[in-house]
């Protein structure tokens, strides 16, 4: 079985991605992003790591996570999406809408997630950027500060999105 590599020994930004199982929309509720956010505070404070940016999209989460030490980036995303997982089911099956659209059986995400890691500024920018033109991309939003799911707000604004972004000591 080929193994895939995981570059966290040194103090990367990680640029993560996942995604909905079957790439289902099970983040399309507002109730859903927001148990997301709350579950990415609490893994930011347990792993003593700095948000750099986010997007929560229907479908799939883009972050831009720094941590203090090496060695956390599978253990965070591991207990960020456990977390998340039973939180956002949990709701979705209490909205009847939502209900029908999975079995209790289920996973919310799909197995795997996807990390770039980042060594300058310039590729954080970049990667900023994408993320937070991707509403506007879909369709979401006409602005990237219409979409209230992102980071875009804390960068052009000053306004608090709900999750403490910082910069990291690269």
């Amino acid at each position: 079985m080929n193994k895939r590599t995981q570059f966290d020994d040194r103090r990367y930004v990680h640029f993560v991605t996942f995604s909905c199982y079957g790439n289902r929309t099970y983040l399309d509720h507002d109730g859903a992003k927001r148990r997301l956010l709350g579950a990415l505070n609490h893994e930011l404070m347990r792993h003593e790591a700095i948000c750099v940016g986010f997007v929560i999209m229907p479908d799939h989460v883009h972050a831009l996570v720094w941590f203090h030490r090496i060695g956390e980036l599978s253990a965070f995303m591991r207990d960020w999406k456990r977390s998340s997982s039973r939180s956002i089911k949990q709701f979705l099956l209490e909205q009847s809408q939502y209900a029908k659209m999975f079995s209790k059986e289920d996973p919310l995400w799909q197995k795997h997630y996807y990390s770039f890691e980042i060594e300058s500024e310039e590729k954080i920018e970049e990667k900023l950027t994408y993320m937070h033109m991707n509403p506007v991309k879909k369709g979401l939003a006409d602005r990237i500060t219409d979409w209230s799911w992102s980071s875009a707000r804390y960068y052009v604004l000053g306004k608090s999105v709900g999750v403490p972004v910082g910069w990291p000591r690269m």
